[in-house]
C-alpha cells in the first residue's frame, strides 16, 4: 500500500526588521542616550555640576555686594535716555522754520599748551534748545578725524578726511522741517553732501550757530613698573569767518553761551570766551564735549563675576567626562560597541555642551537677577543706571553668551582630554589658554595685554560687556575697567574657533591612536 506524504505549503520568509530612522541617525541617537546615561549615573559629576551652579550665583552676588556708587556729578540724559556729555561754547541765534547756516573754520589750536585732542570739535550746530541733552545735529572739523556729521550724541558719520591745518573747511547745515542736511567744502563753491538726519519733535524755533568743544585728552601708558597717565588739553580755540544765516530769526544778533557750566573741580574751570573782529572773524574758546558719556561703571558686566569661577568647574567636567574612560580602560568597551569613533566623540561633545549650557544659563540668569537687585540697593539707580530687563539686550546677550562661553570651554576641555588623555594636563592647558591671559592683562603693558585679549580664548569674556563704546569718543580701553578690544560677538567667536580647532584635532587623534 502506497502512502502519499503530506503536502507542505511553503511559508514565505519574513522581511527583515528595518528601523524607520536613518541608520546614522538611529545610531547617533543611541549614542547620545548612552553618553547621557554615563554622565547622570556618576554622582561625583552631578555634585560638581551642582556646586558650579551654586558657586556662580554666590560669587555674582558677592561681587555686586562689594560695589557701590553715590555722590557723582549731575547726570545729563540724551534724547534716547543715555547718559551724555553736553558742554560746549555756543555762539547762537534763534531760527524759526526752515533755514541754512554756513560758516568757515579757519583754525583750531590748543589754548592750554598741552596739545589738541584728536576729537576737539569746531563747527556749526542746530540744537532744539539750550538745555543740556536736547536733540541736535552738527557738522564739524576735527584735528584727528577730518570733517564729521554728528547728531543726538550717539550717531556719527565721516565726511571728507580734509586736513584743517592745510586748508580751511567750509561747513553748512540746512533745515527743512525736522530734516537736517550737512555739507562740507574746501572752497565754498563745490559742496559735498555729508548726510541727512531726522530729529523727531524738533520745535519750530531752534538755536543755530558756531560751537567749540574740547574734551580732555588722556593717554595711559603702562609698563612692568606701573601705570602712568598724561592728560592733554581740555580747552581749545577755534576761529571762524563767513558766518551767515538764511531764514527767519527773532534775534537781532548773535549771542554767546556756555552750554553746561564748567566743572568746578575739573582741569579747566573758567568759562568760555567769544570774540568778534571788525572783519567778521569769530574766535571761540571753550571746553567740554558733545558725546556719549563712557565713564560710568558697567552694571551688566559687574553682575557676572561668578562666571570666572564657575568656568573652572566646567573645565573639570569636560575633561573628566572623557579622561576617566581612558584611565579605566572603559573607552575600549565604548569603541567596541560603536566602531565609529567620530560618532562617539560627537556624542560626548553634544552631551557635555548641552549639560553645561543649560546649567550655565540657569545659574547666570539667577546670578544676574540677584546681582542687579543688590547693585540697585547699593546706589546703582536710574536715571544713570537704568533698570535692565533679563529679556532685553544687553542683559539677554550677556546671560546667553555667558552660558555659551561655559559650554565652549567644556568642549575645549573635552577635546584636549582626548588629545592628551590626562586630566591634569588638559585642565592646566585650558586654564593657561582661558584664565591666565585675563590675569596677565592687568599687569602687562597695554599693547601686549590687548593682544592677549584678542588672540586667546579670554577674548570671549567680552560677551559680558554692557557698555557701548562709540568710535567717536576717545577712551583708554583698560582690561581692569572691563573693556575688551573686540566686540562681544567677535570675542566669543575667538573662543569658538579654539574649541572647533581642538575638536578637529581630537577627531584626528581618536582615529589615529589605539584606545
Amino acid at each position: 500500500m502506497t502512502t502519499t506524504p503530506p503536502r507542505t505549503v511553503p511559508v514565505p520568509p519574513l522581511p527583515p526588521y528595518r528601523s524607520a530612522l536613518h541608520p546614522a541617525r538611529a545610531g547617533f541617537g543611541r549614542l547620545l542616550r548612552a553618553e547621557w546615561t554615563k554622565f547622570w549615573t556618576v554622582r561625583a559629576w552631578l555634585l560638581v555640576l551642582a556646586v558650579a551652579a551654586v558657586v556662580t550665583v554666590v560669587v555674582c552676588q558677592l561681587g555686586a555686594s562689594g560695589s557701590s556708587v553715590g555722590g557723582g556729578p549731575t547726570i545729563v540724559l540724551g534724547p534716547g535716555g543715555e547718559v551724555v556729555n553736553d558742554s560746549f561754547r555756543f555762539t547762537h541765534r534763534a531760527l524759526t522754520g526752515d533755514g541754512t547756516v554756513t560758516a568757515r573754520v579757519t583754525g583750531l589750536k590748543d589754548a592750554s599748551g598741552k596739545g589738541l585732542g584728536p576729537w576737539t570739535k569746531a563747527g556749526i550746530i542746530v540744537k532744539s534748545s539750550l538745555k543740556q541733552g536736547a536733540p541736535y545735529a552738527a557738522v564739524m572739523a576735527t584735528p584727528g578725524h577730518g570733517v564729521r556729521m554728528q547728531w543726538n550724541f550717539t550717531h556719527d558719520k565721516a565726511g571728507p578726511s580734509s586736513d584743517l591745518a592745510k586748508a580751511p573747511q567750509w561747513l553748512r547745515l540746512k533745515r527743512l522741517g525736522d530734516r537736517l542736511t550737512g555739507y562740507g567744502s574746501v572752497d565754498g563753491q563745490k559742496w559735498t553732501r555729508l548726510g541727512e538726519v531726522r530729529l523727531d519733535g524738533l520745535p519750530a524755533t531752534v538755536q543755530v550757530g558756531l560751537f567749540l568743544a574740547a574734551p580732555v585728552h588722556e593717554v595711559v601708558h603702562r609698563s612692568f613698573g606701573g601705570t602712568s597717565e598724561v592728560a592733554g588739553s581740555g580747552q581749545a580755540t577755534g576761529t571762524f569767518d563767513h558766518l551767515s544765516l538764511q531764514g527767519s530769526s527773532t534775534d537781532s544778533g548773535w549771542s554767546a553761551t556756555d552750554v553746561g557750566a564748567p566743572a568746578p573741580n575739573g582741569p579747566i574751570g573758567q568759562p568760555g570766551k567769544t570774540a568778534v573782529s571788525p572783519a567778521g572773524t569769530y574766535t571761540l574758546t571753550g571746553q567740554g564735549d558733545i558725546a556719549p558719556d563712557e565713564n560710568s561703571p558697567d552694571m551688566v558686566q559687574m553682575s557676572f563675576q561668578g562666571v570666572f569661577v564657575g568656568l573652572l568647574f566646567m573645565v573639570a567636567l569636560g575633561t573628566l567626562f572623557v579622561t576617566t574612560e581612558y584611565k579605566r580602560g572603559l573607552i575600549r568597551t565604548t569603541f567596541t560597541a560603536t566602531p565609529s569613533r567620530l560618532k562617539v566623540l560627537a556624542a560626548k561633545a553634544t552631551v557635555i555642551a548641552l549639560i553645561t549650557f543649560t546649567t550655565g544659563l540657569l545659574s547666570t540668569a539667577i546670578g544676574f537677577t540677584l546681582a542687579q537687585k543688590t547693585l540697585r540697593s547699593n546706589g546703582f539707580k536710574p536715571p544713570e543706571f537704568p533698570d535692565l530687563s533679563l529679556l532685553e539686550n544687553p542683559a539677554l546677550r550677556a546671560v546667553v553668551g555667558s552660558a555659551v562661553l561655559l559650554s565652549l570651554v567644556a568642549i575645549l576641555a573635552l577635546s584636549l582630554g582626548v588629545v592628551l588623555r590626562n586630566s591634569a594636563g588638559a585642565i592646566a592647558t585650558v586654564v593657561v589658554l582661558v584664565i591666565l591671559p585675563q590675569i596677565l592683562s592687568f599687569a602687562l603693558p597695554l599693547p601686549v595685554a590687548q593682544w592677549l585679549l584678542r588672540a586667546t580664548p579670554a577674548a570671549a569674556f567680552a560677551i559680558q560687556q554692557g557698555l557701548t563704546y562709540y568710535p567717536q569718543v576717545e577712551h583708554n580701553c583698560l582690561p581692569e575697567s572691563g573693556c575688551y578690544p573686540l566686540s562681544p560677538f567677535n570675542g566669543l567667536a575667538v573662543l569658538a574657533a579654539y574649541a572647533a580647532a581642538a575638536l578637529l584635532l581630537a577627531a584626528w587623534t581618536v582615529r589615529r591612536r589605539d584606545a
